[in-house]
């Protein structure tokens, strides 16, 4: 085996088909031929082929023989030549036939041999490709770079094939941005006249744009007008940005967006005079320079608009107009008008109806004059709805999106509302369109729908960790478009340290192929709810409470934007305290009680077992653009439930949650979001006995059912951190016989938060664009205020201030010290009792933190779709809080899938 190695550089190759050939047969290890020539003999004598002093004398070929052959047949290599036995033959007629039998490109090395009339053709054909191997490529993976390689597999070599693919995949690494890419072709010759080709591929550094110099601007900065560019400069800064690599395409683009820039600003006269962009002496950069040419700014003179369609009155549209007579003028909002007259037309069931502007340049008044002019059209209907690419989806599921039907007078706006619905299916790619074709009849319109199927089924495993809930672990197996009749049908299993349930859901949007929407979920769900201690999350939990239970959901719109959701719900709810942890045996009789002293009274009061029969409904305004990444639009949501349906838990519950979306231009998108929230305890009062015997209102609504908040809704506290809670300080001897809080006051011993009847949350964010390169990492940054207050609830029994809990060691009867942590018989030298044991330490409770005073944070954050999973870091500080209050800095979250 050997290998051959082909340098091929630009200009270095000849051009003519005939140079090349023989260029190919010096490669490929032919005989090397300087100039055509053959091989004459006669009578054993060699003739040379130099130059004779006159023309060789015109012979007759007796007969021509071919040998070398190997997967032509004779007959095929003597057709491309015009030898024929019987015909005459002159030295030129044979260089004429070895230069055909080289243009085939077959062969790697031709000779004819004449032996007084009886010619012999001896071939050696050009190899076959084996494989094609590419070497070095790790920027362009074989993916990319294959589709644009022409030889294959089995076919015949030849340079010019090797010189066209080298050139095709230079021409790829260019169009990245990497000029100083070589590819190096290498042949390996195998047995049976069969060679590997092997791209040798050196890939080179990216090619950076280096500086953007711009020339004959006097209006505008140079920094305004890079600024409106899509290639940037290299810096540090930009280095997730790929707007700084060198790309032609994107020169043009900049050329153009320049003239958009200059037109909307007024300057009708701009124009790019050149653009060039330099290679610097080190190959390794770009200098781009454009000069440019502004002109003078012009203003907007009369503009009107003439109308053909007796529907459209030209007078009413034109007061409608956004520009005015002496506004500046601006190319963009032309356009705008242009597309905003047609969708009007379309309004009224004009589709091809077209809208000139007539523009009237007045230089010397540097005056614009517009009239657009609305051509006469016919009001068109729809024939028919065509959809095409269903291969799964039943067409039902994608007919009755759409706001038009066949017979219906065409609207523009119901055609844009359908595809957006379309899309809202989520079982279509994205790049949908309805085209608008001509029918049957000039009053007539073809509705067609291309739509290409995407995945619905989603199996997922994930694990991760939360600052929220620690180590994390999920499976899910969702189906949207159950048997592609639009149905979903869902199956979750959800594990933390705190919380674990399993989910399985279905939902039919159109029952019985009406428009009401169906679904029910069967789940069960796990929490073990925390408490604070010395600032952290204690390890162990507070109660536990299981939930067991079922959901039917119906829903009807009642207009385009607004709907109205049903449900009934049926939960068993068990809450419980560790029996080991917070339960004592006061009386000495063996039986043991949740105990205000380890516990808290609140606590005590929450644990039981309870039904809770529930039914709601939520009325529902939606106009975003998209439902999971919205940019611009708004939606309201007002729920209320109703729980005394049988059952023993009663309440009204009432929330209230709506946004709006805006786009800033320049990919800046604010939005405005705010939700509240009230429920109403409708159980008969409940009374309880304190720590000294007096009798307190026990809150109507339970513990498990208020409102808490924190992280994540409120960025900047701690989960659950805001809001009315009890503290408790364990006392401790400061060594002199005084009881005292650690770290004067701080909260260092237990937090436990108690949620409350009332609460309201609001937030301000702008979303922050970033490059190109940015976005294909999946970086979505932004900066936000988030506002929000939680409370309302009866005052809780505390124990303002308890000596300790002290046990007889011989009868085991346990009471309160008569003094802060002395138990009877004590011992100030020893510090403790010779009789008693301190089984539980002297502390205070404080109740703290029901207001409704808000608390208000600021602070920025990033989402990041990683090559692990998704991943979201929010730094926040809270600028307002209230005494009781948790904040927190960081949050984070972070899951993998596999």
């Amino acid at each position: 085996m050997s290998v051959t190695q082909t340098s091929i550089k630009a200009g270095s190759l000849p051009k003519s088909g005939w140079a090349v050939a023989l260029l190919a047969g010096t490669i490929l290890g032919g005989v090397a031929l300087g100039t055509p020539a053959y091989a004459q003999q006669s009578g054993g004598n060699t003739v040379s082929d130099a130059a004779p002093a006159a023309p060789a004398p015109a012979m007759t070929v007796k007969s021509i023989a071919i040998e070398g052959e190997q997967r032509l047949e004779a007959e095929t290599i003597l057709s491309y030549t015009k030898l024929r036995v019987g015909n005459a033959y002159t030295r030129e007629t044979l260089d004429s036939a070895l230069r055909d039998l080289y243009e085939t490109e077959l062969f790697a090395n031709v000779q004819i041999r004449d032996n007084a009339g009886a010619l012999t053709i001896s071939v050696k054909e050009n190899p076959v490709i084996n494989r094609i191997v590419l070497e070095g490529n790790k920027r362009l993976k074989d993916d990319k770079i294959r589709p644009e390689i022409r030889m294959a597999p089995r076919q015949i070599y030849t340079r010019s094939k090797v010189r066209a693919d080298v050139a095709r995949i230079i021409e790829l690494y260019r169009r990245k941005g990497r000029f100083a890419a070589i590819v190096e072709p290498k042949m390996v010759e195998l047995d049976q006249n069969r060679v590997d080709i092997i791209f040798e591929i050196t890939e080179g550094p990216k090619s950076k744009v280096r500086q953007i110099n711009i020339i004959g601007n006097e209006k505008f900065s140079d920094g305004k007008l890079r600024g409106e560019m899509a290639t940037k400069a290299a810096r540090w800064y930009r280095i997730f940005s790929s707007g700084t690599s060198y790309d032609p395409d994107r020169l043009a683009y900049d050329q153009q967006k320049l003239r958009q820039f200059y037109l909307t600003e007024g300057y009708a006269d701009f124009r790019v005079v050149s653009a060039v962009a330099e290679l610097t002496p080190d190959k390794q950069d770009f200098i781009i320079t454009y000069v440019v040419e502004e002109g003078d700014r012009y203003k907007f003179g009369d503009v009107k608009v003439e109308s053909e369609i007796r529907d459209l009155s030209g007078e009413r549209l034109t007061k409608m107009l956004p520009m005015d007579k002496g506004d500046w003028y601006d190319a963009k909002q032309v356009e705008d008008t242009v597309d905003q007259l047609s969708e009007t037309a379309g309004l009224f069931g004009y589709a091809f109806s077209n809208v000139q502007p007539d523009f009237a340049r007045d230089k010397g008044s540097l005056t614009m004059g517009i009239t657009f002019r609305i051509a006469d059209a016919p009001r068109v209907y729809v024939e028919r709805i065509d959809i095409n690419g269903n291969t799964l989806t039943q067409d039902k599921v994608v007919r009755r999106e759409f706001r038009l039907a066949e017979g219906d007078a065409f609207n523009s706006f119901q055609v844009r509302r359908s595809k957006d619905r379309i899309n809202s299916l989520g079982f279509f790619q994205e790049k949908l369109e309805i085209e608008q074709k001509p029918g049957s009849a000039p009053d007539r319109i073809v509705l067609e729908t291309n739509v290409e199927e995407k995945s619905t089924g989603e199996l997922s495993l994930s694990a991760g960790f939360s600052s929220l809930e620690r180590f994390i672990f999920s499976a899910s197996v969702t189906q949207r478009n159950f048997r592609g009749k639009g149905q979903e049908l869902r199956t979750s299993v959800n594990w933390s340290n705190y919380s674990k349930s399993v989910e399985v859901g279905f939902t039919e949007p159109y029952f019985m192929d009406k428009n009401i929407a169906l679904g029910g979920d069967i789940y069960r769900r796990d929490l073990n709810s925390f408490r604070y201690l010395n600032s952290s999350r204690d390890r162990d939990t507070t109660y536990e409470q299981t939930t067991t239970g079922f959901q039917i959901r119906a829903g009807v719109p009642l207009t385009e934007f607004t709907s109205l959701a049903l449900r009934y719900s049926l939960n068993f709810d068990d809450v419980t305290l560790d029996r080991s942890t917070y339960f004592l045996d006061l009386d000495g009789d063996g039986t043991s009680e949740c105990s205000p002293l380890l516990a808290g009274r609140y606590l005590c009061d929450a644990i039981g077992k309870r039904t809770t029969s529930s039914i709601g409904y939520s009325f529902i305004y939606d106009t975003r653009d998209n439902r999971l990444r919205p940019t611009r639009g708004r939606n309201a949501v007002f729920s209320q439930d109703f729980a005394g349906l049988g059952g023993s838990v009663k309440y009204l519950r009432s929330r209230i949650n709506g946004g709006q979306w805006f786009p800033l231009g320049g990919g800046f998108i604010f939005s405005l979001k705010g939700e509240a929230g009230y429920i109403f305890g409708l159980e008969k009062q409940r009374y309880g006995i304190d720590f000294n015997g007096n009798s307190y209102a026990i809150e109507k609504v339970r513990l498990t059912d208020r409102f808490f908040l924190g992280e994540p809704q409120l960025r900047g506290f701690d989960i659950r951190g805001v809001g009315p809670r009890v503290l408790r300080y364990y006392l401790q001897d400061d060594g002199s016989g005084n009881y005292i809080r650690t770290s004067s006051g701080s909260r260092n011993n237990t937090d436990d938060a108690l949620g409350g009847k009332l609460y309201y949350l609001a937030h301000a964010e702008v979303e922050i664009p970033l490059g190109s390169g940015a976005r294909e990492l999946g970086l979505r940054p932004s900066i936000f205020v988030d506002a929000g207050a939680v409370g309302k609830v009866k005052r809780p029994s505390t124990i303002p201030h308890f000596n300790g809990l002290c046990q007889d060691n011989t009868t085991g009867a346990r009471a309160e010290a008569p003094a802060t942590g002395q138990c009877p018989n004590y011992d100030s030298t020893t510090g403790g009792s010779t009789t008693h044991t301190l089984v539980i330490p002297p502390f205070e409770e404080q109740y703290v933190g029901d207001t409704l005073a808000p608390r208000l944070s600021v602070g920025f954050g990033i989402n990041w779709n990683s090559p692990f999973g998704p991943f979201r870091i929010d730094i926040a500080k809270a600028l307002l809080k209230e005494p009781g209050d948790d904040t927190k800095l960081i949050t984070f979250n972070i899951g993998t899938q596999f």
